[in-house]
């Protein structure tokens, strides 16, 4: 076991994976910016280590800070958690190079799968159903680029090979707009990401947003811990998720799992890792895979009872898998809610001290929070302040314990998405189950 963990992020997930080490009985280290003094895991870390100014450009995504602090403190282990470097291939090549353990994938396989077009064709070699495209990057010839729309059918989708979390991709509905498309894709890609490498979908007008949670360890041994439905997106952020996702039976969830267990064997994959699919008329597409813990890794653990951040420090310890597939059973419902610093109806970021602060509690209920009464939010980072999870024997007891979570929560001083959430939970549709990708941004749009 790893004697000593760095723990290179900040709020919940920070806190969250230092409770993981309290746990496995492993020292931690913090490491922080000038405005997170004050963080919660900060002061529960064995050691705390200042890395910079506010800006996470000088802070947690400056690696040469990163690595000295871990050098300073005599740290074995690092794990990234979810956002700035933890799918940054060049940070976990650096952190294998300095001599230390980096909590996640090799970092060959963080840029295979970072590639989207290399992903894809990993995954079409691996059996995984993947929306029908131009099986590759686009190329100059503009007569090839139009016959294959023509194949694929409109409408299309020009993504960046380079992208993800919704940007560098644009719908097309007609020829007329293909090359032009292209183009201004490619363009767009260069500047954000450094490449420009484009490819096409067949565009899916009415699907759903499915993930597969995996592990896999370096012995050869990989498992799913189901499926979560993440559909309820603003911008292609999430806002709700759930485990399992309505209207996925037992067949088809082992159908599509153990293709992604199988395909983490095939690329040598190791930790926890997450298949994101789009999912219309009954068929899964993949879109991309996060090789990290994902934000909304705490419905898998309530329905599964398997603590992922612990395997991911097992894992990256060298130990083989601790569960074998048929150990895996889901029982239950869980929801989760994001609990954002911003403004329910404008969604501005409300940054400020939070003057007056309760959360809720009963049975099925657990909050990820690093906040605390007096806690100033700062307004240099993403505006998440917390993760609201309740469990129930099937949905619709998890929901209402979720309305009821909801209704307790007290955070004043600041505003927060809490009133969306609220009016979400009493959504017909939603309640429903099997809302599409699209749902709430039409929804917005109406009010």
């Amino acid at each position: 076991m790893l004697e000593k963990i760095l723990i290179a992020n900040r709020g919940e997930i920070a806190l969250r994976i230092l409770r993981a080490c309290r746990e496995l009985g492993i020292k931690t280290v913090a490491i922080h910016s000038d405005a997170d003094r004050d963080l919660k895991h900060v002061r529960l870390a064995d050691e705390s280590v200042c890395i910079g100014p506010a800006p996470s450009i000088k802070s947690y995504l400056n690696v040469p800070a990163v690595i000295s602090a871990a050098e300073v403190t005599d740290t074995v282990g690092i794990h990234p958690g979810y956002g700035f470097l933890s799918e940054n291939a060049d940070f976990a090549e650096r952190v294998e190079e300095s001599g230390f353990v980096f909590i996640g994938p090799r970092p060959d396989t963080i840029r295979t799968m970072g590639d989207k077009v290399a992903a894809i064709r990993a995954m079409q070699e691996s059996g995984v159903p993947c929306v029908p495209g131009s099986d590759g990057p686009l190329g100059d010839d503009e007569k090839e680029n139009i016959r294959l729309a023509r194949d694929i059918g409109y409408p299309i989708i020009i993504k960046a090979s380079g992208g993800g979390g919704g940007r560098g991709m644009r719908v097309v509905h007609s020829e007329a707009a293909l090359l032009n498309a292209i183009s201004l894709t490619k363009a767009e890609a260069g500047a954000a990401f450094n490449n420009d490498v484009v490819y096409m979908e067949k565009f899916l007008d009415n699907p759903r947003h499915i993930e597969i949670q995996v592990l896999s360890d370096e012995h050869g041994n990989a498992i799913h811990l189901g499926e979560r439905d993440c559909s309820m997106q603003r911008r292609h952020q999430k806002v709700i998720e759930e485990a399992p996702a309505p209207g996925i039976d037992e067949a088809t969830r082992n159908f599509i799992g153990e293709r992604c267990a199988n395909a983490c064997k095939e690329i040598g994959y190791r930790g926890a890792g997450t298949f994101e699919f789009l999912y219309q008329d009954g068929e899964f597409y993949f879109i991309e895979m996060n090789t990290r813990v994902q934000v909304e890794h705490p419905v898998t653990e309530m329905v599964t009872g398997v603590d992922i951040v612990k395997e991911q420090i097992h894992i990256a310890s060298g130990e083989p898998l601790r569960y074998q597939q048929k150990d895996i059973v889901v029982r239950g419902h869980a929801m989760e809610c994001r609990i954002n610093a911003e403004d329910p109806d404008t969604f501005m970021p409300s940054p400020g001290t939070i003057t007056a602060y309760h959360t809720p509690g009963g049975p099925g209920v657990r909050v990820d929070s690093h906040i605390y009464n007096g806690y100033r939010v700062p307004p240099y980072y993403d505006s998440m302040i917390g993760k609201l999870i309740t469990h129930g024997e099937d949905r619709t007891f998890a929901m209402a314990r979720m309305r009821n979570a909801l209704s307790e929560v007290v955070i004043e001083g600041i505003k927060t998405n809490i009133p969306l959430q609220q009016d979400l939970f009493k959504d017909a549709a939603f309640q429903a189950g099997g809302t599409n990708i699209h749902y709430l941004e039409k929804k917005l749009e109406e009010k």
